[in-house]
């Protein structure tokens, strides 16, 4: 045959262009969250474990070394005044501030900020070259300490070493290896396009998202689209911070601590910056945003446009940010970089600070839209006052607030490590406290096979009341039995009126047993499963560990856990409302979050189908006639070619029988996803061969304790 000449690598990689099924078949389901972090990715030693690899850290000469890193000043990125402390806070705060709370992601607990598309977001700008200045400590101490936990730190020993006495530190966040590509960081193509409100309300702005436009960790410092104007940018900070877990005073804390030290970069102009990290030529080896044309480094540095320090001691922590604040008038002016800014009126020589290189020069200081918000909004200013006349408890609050901003992705308190971990505990951390580890759980078992509580009672409560565990901030599960407590007993996913049935039955047990309410549920769960087991001819004993705790309600943050509720749960097939997001796409959601891959998720589903946990005791998708037995007939019954599916509504299919056009079931689109897409159709034919029944009672076994288990962090 005659060559074509064409070269046989495929260019650019095999995930881009027409090499991704999703850009042939855009509409395909892609299943690609549930393997997100795929063991082959890790390059660490399958029994390596970082809580053990702490435990010979050096802690003391780890601060040291980074407490020294602070003022040595490198040529190729000098730091400003001499001091990193302001680069090492804004990393910081840009690794923890991509939180959200309405599903969990985002945050500092992965090292995420090494991968795209963090690394080169707008808002990030020269973040590698902190990143980078962290290499001679992490390659020091290797496993020991993790990137993770080294760019918090780096924020707490810059901040310390200005003088502002921490509250805190806990190590114990783990590494990721590779980006969380399937992460919703938004729809758009454009970085830094224009809104994301469709309306003036800013509540309008699109769950889960928490920033106001793609590429900023929360508002733009210009003003609402770059409009100055701080009133309407108060609203947004309310909001954006809001969704990062943060209440007024949290935010007026964290906006003042976070500009009282360090500065903004403009003096230059933008076009004379290259690509961001990830568009970088090899040659720059992960550098982005350099300046090739003019030296782009200390004065001349071109990070977000904005120009100047926001107070007159920019490496002190103190109280001079509000005393700039409320001590001056403002007038908008523009940077070197063409950006809007607020600078002082008339302001002292001495109230100056001084240029980043040459001591001699004073600059004026300036403030962003967000910064004049804190003078504009009514309640900012109140609060803003009140920090003026008291630096203590500004002091206080901040470093509370800016713990809780590092730390609220961690999860509960015991997966914190070392010294410094604070001994209170906060109601953000979710306490609860440890439950009796000695009860009879023999006895408690047979109290509960005797009781009038079906099996479908059983299994459907412990799984309402594990369901809302989620690894993305280590939230929820079945631990502290919030599940009987506002806002949770009230959820309509969690079916009240039964929900309060079944409780006053196993309430009854734990009291007679002296366990927790937590253990029992969990327990009476695995009962149900046995029991579903037995019925389909296989004999099963479910691990069980005891040791959870009930919550109390001063225990619980009511507002906090509102965003935990679910509103749709395609394992008891159920959707609170007629969304436009197709059912299954909130399966995937659902299923990552709870730390479930596909296969997981396929035998889960098909388990609770035919042991009935339907909520409402809705039929659809239960393809047996043995209701209550953990059997293999939901996949034997869907790829059972005698019968045809027909689309009777939305989100409703009739299952006929192909000869007689009789209705056998009803299904929804969370049941047929398992025979119409590939994939998951290839994980139910592996259940429905006839060979099954011992592998599938197995897998939904291991399956089903994973996720009971999901918030032991005490078992790890």
């Amino acid at each position: 045959m005659e060559s074509t000449g064409k070269c046989p690598v495929m260019h650019g990689g095999a995930t881009t262009t027409i090499s991704s099924n999703i850009e042939w078949w855009p509409n395909a389901l892609n299943l690609d969250i549930l393997h997100q972090h795929d063991v082959k990715t890790d390059p660490m030693d399958e029994n390596f474990d970082y809580r053990q690899e702490l435990q010979k850290l050096d802690v003391a000469a780890l601060k040291a070394d980074m407490h020294s890193l602070m003022t040595d000043s490198q040529s190729w990125w000098p730091a400003d005044w001499g001091h990193y402390g302001g680069l090492m806070i804004r990393m910081a705060w840009h690794a923890a501030g991509s939180y959200r709370i309405a599903d969990g992601r985002g945050g500092a607990g992965t090292g995420n900020q090494r991968f795209s598309p963090l690394n080169s977001w707008p808002d990030n700008v020269n973040l590698d070259k902190a990143r980078r200045l962290l290499w001679p400590i992490k390659k020091k101490y290797g496993d020991k300490v993790s990137w993770a936990d080294l760019f918090i730190l780096a924020g707490n020993i810059a901040y310390e070493s200005m003088g502002l006495k921490m509250f805190g530190f806990g190590f114990g966040r783990k590494d990721i290896w590779q980006p969380e590509k399937d992460i919703n960081w938004g729809a758009e193509k454009e970085w830094l396009a224009s809104t994301r409100y469709e309306n003036e309300s800013r509540e309008s702005l699109e769950n889960p998202l928490a920033a106001v436009q793609m590429g900023l960790i929360y508002v733009n410092p210009q003003g609402v689209g770059g409009v100055p104007d701080p009133a309407r940018t108060a609203q947004d900070v309310r909001l954006t911070f809001a969704r990062m877990a943060m209440n007024d005073e949290e935010t007026v804390a964290l906006t003042a601590g976070g500009h009282t030290v360090g500065k903004a970069h403009g003096n230059g102009s933008d076009s004379l910056l290259g690509p961001e990290p990830e568009g970088e030529e090899i040659d720059a080896q992960g550098f982005g945003w350099l300046n090739k044309t003019s030296r782009g480094v200390g004065t001349n540095t071109m990070s977000s446009g904005v120009e100047g320090a926001w107070t007159t001691n920019p490496t002190k922590w103190d109280n001079g940010y509000f005393y700039l604040l409320f001590t001056y008038e403002w007038e908008l002016k523009k940077s070197p970089a063409g950006a809007w800014q607020w600078e002082p009126i008339n302001i002292k020589e001495e109230d100056k600070p001084v240029d980043v290189e040459d001591p001699n020069i004073r600059h004026n200081p300036i403030m962003t839209d967000a910064d004049m918000a804190m003078k504009v909004d009514p309640e900012y200013r109140k609060i803003s006052e009140r920090f003026y006349k008291d630096p203590e408890y500004f002091s206080d609050v901040f470093a509370r607030a800016w713990f809780k901003l590092t730390h609220r992705d961690m999860g509960p308190k015991v997966r914190y490590f070392g010294p410094d971990v604070p001994s209170e505990d906060l109601i953000w951390q979710d306490p609860v406290t440890v439950g009796n580890k000695k009860f009879d759980v023999a006895a408690a078992k047979s109290k509960i096979a005797a009781s009038s509580l079906s099996v479908g009672d059983l299994v459907s409560t412990a799984w309402d009341s594990a369901r809302t565990f989620r690894g993305s901030d280590m939230r929820g599960g079945a631990n502290g039995a919030r599940i009987r407590l506002a806002p949770q007993k009230d959820w309509a996913g969690n079916e009240p009126a039964r929900l309060e049935k079944v409780l006053v039955t196993l309430q009854s047990i734990a009291n007679e047993v002296g366990a927790s309410v937590a253990d029992i549920i969990v327990l009476a769960g695995n009962v149900g499963v046995e029991q579903a087991a037995k019925a389909a001819g296989v004999e099963l004993s479910l691990p069980f560990n005891p040791g959870r705790g009930d919550a109390t309600v001063e225990q619980t943050d009511v507002e906090s856990f509102a965003v935990l509720e679910p509103i749709q749960d395609a394992f008891r097939n159920w959707q609170k409302n007629d969304d436009a997001v197709p059912a299954e796409e909130f399966m995937l959601d659902r299923a990552q979050l709870m730390g479930l891959t596909a296969q997981e998720m396929t035998v889960l589903i098909g388990g609770m189908r035919v042991i009935g946990t339907n909520h409402g005791d809705t039929k659809h998708g239960v393809f047996t006639d043995r209701v209550g037995s953990l059997t293999t007939d939901f996949f034997v019954n869907l790829t059972d070619m005698s019968y045809i599916w027909k689309p009777v509504q939305k989100n409703l299919y009739e299952v006929q029988d192909r000869s007689t056009h009789t209705t056998k079931w009803t299904a929804t689109r969370v049941d047929l996803v398992f025979g119409s897409n590939s994939i998951l159709r290839a994980y139910a034919e592996v259940y429905a061969q006839d060979d099954a029944q011992q592998k599938f009672v197995k897998d939904f076994a291991a399956a089903w304790t994973k996720v009971m288990n999901a918030d032991r962090f005490d078992l790890a």
